[in-house]
């Protein structure tokens, strides 16, 4: 235990001893996480829409004002032509063009369906398609006001949004970041152990020490955990008191889950810091195993969408079954039988990266 708690001090202090580097551990993800937080929207706003109004009646100015009223739309461009309207969205001067045919207010006033086209831009299609939803339902509720009684023939129904009543994506972000953010850090810390040892050329003095394996690895995995941890704790802390995004989970299930997260990251990390020579290929290589942790993650796009056989990949990455876990006690006070469902093949992954680090870092001492 004498020369554990030596290499663990001596790790601790590699870490700290720099000033930069103490702010480097905190500051850092502590901006991006109040910088992504705001960035990674889901919603669209300032959107510009044009508008081509051949019917000119009052239900169609109506309907426009509405549009100009919303707080996702930032301005209305009247358009006199359709070779307008294919200038505004091949310019990319409108997200999205509607186009009002001109018996819309007679349909209207006679109590018949009336229909109103748009136009948007494919180039930018998950906006344009989150704007389009806009519009229809601007356009719906002002149907049902002109018809209530159509509205209720056709059996309105009432929606409940569970877990997120008022659908605020900071409530799906926060928790999200929380998990990629953490991963960011661990690797990047993590992946400088070994390589730090070899390019200031304390590594040999490493393998004529009495320390063992096993006591150097153990050694190397408590700073990184600590720093993962008490980031952790700091996001989570944020999440509630700044953006009032609710933990309603338990905090002795996310420490757990927090923990082995960090075991099967710093696996990752010392997988390539044992492969590197330099700190800067170890750089290049907790980079280069940072890009598809996020991506197979299911926070940039969900599996469900990805290829049948990169939906298999994804079950490789440990951020995806953290991501699962953080969201649920966030939002939905996920239950200790659901958190172990999700932190069984987490625990797994960390088993085997950490083993292979192992053997690695073995096998380049021999």
């Amino acid at each position: 235990m004498r020369r554990l708690r030596a290499m663990i001090v001596k790790e601790i202090w590699a870490v700290l001893r720099d000033p930069k580097s103490r702010i480097v551990l905190v500051l850092p993800p502590l901006l991006q996480l109040f910088i992504f937080a705001f960035a990674t929207t889901l919603d669209v706003r300032n959107a510009e829409v044009a508008v081509l109004d051949r019917s000119g009646g009052a239900h169609a100015v109506e309907l426009i004002q509405r549009i100009e009223g919303s707080p996702n739309v930032a301005h209305v461009r009247r358009l006199g032509s359709e070779a307008a309207l294919a200038e505004a969205i091949d310019g990319q001067t409108a997200l999205a063009a509607l186009v009002i045919p001109e018996g819309f207010d007679r349909d209207v006033a006679a109590g018949r369906p009336a229909t109103a086209g748009v136009v948007l831009d494919g180039r930018r299609s998950n906006a344009a398609q989150i704007l389009a939803g806009y519009l229809q339902q601007i356009a719906v509720g002002y149907g049902a006001e002109l018809k209530p009684q159509a509205l209720a023939a056709a059996g309105a129904s009432q929606v409940t949004n569970w877990y997120n009543p008022d659908l605020d994506y900071i409530w799906f972000t926060l928790p999200s970041l929380i998990a990629i953010i953490v991963s960011v850090a661990g690797l990047a810390i993590t992946s400088q152990t070994v390589a730090r040892e070899r390019e200031l050329g304390t590594f040999d003095q490493l393998m004529v020490s009495p320390l063992r394996v096993h006591e150097i690895l153990l050694g190397k995995v408590v700073p990184p955990l600590l720093v993962g941890t008490l980031n952790g704790t700091i996001y989570m802390i944020a999440a509630r008191l700044v953006f009032g995004v609710p933990f309603t989970g338990s905090l002795f299930l996310f420490y757990p889950a927090l923990f082995v997260y960090m075991l099967a990251l710093i696996g990752v990390g010392m997988l390539v810091s044992a492969a590197s020579q330099t700190q800067q290929q170890a750089f290049l290589g907790s980079f280069l195993a940072t890009t598809p942790l996020i991506l197979l993650s299911g926070y940039a796009s969900p599996i469900d969408n990805m290829p049948g056989w990169l939906q298999v990949v994804t079950y490789a990455d440990p951020a995806r079954y953290f991501l699962v876990i953080v969201q649920g006690l966030f939002l939905k006070a996920m239950p200790a039988s659901a958190v172990f469902g999700q932190l069984w093949p987490l625990a797994l992954i960390a088993c085997v990266t950490l083993t292979a680090a192992a053997w690695l870092f073995r096998a380049r001492m021999e």
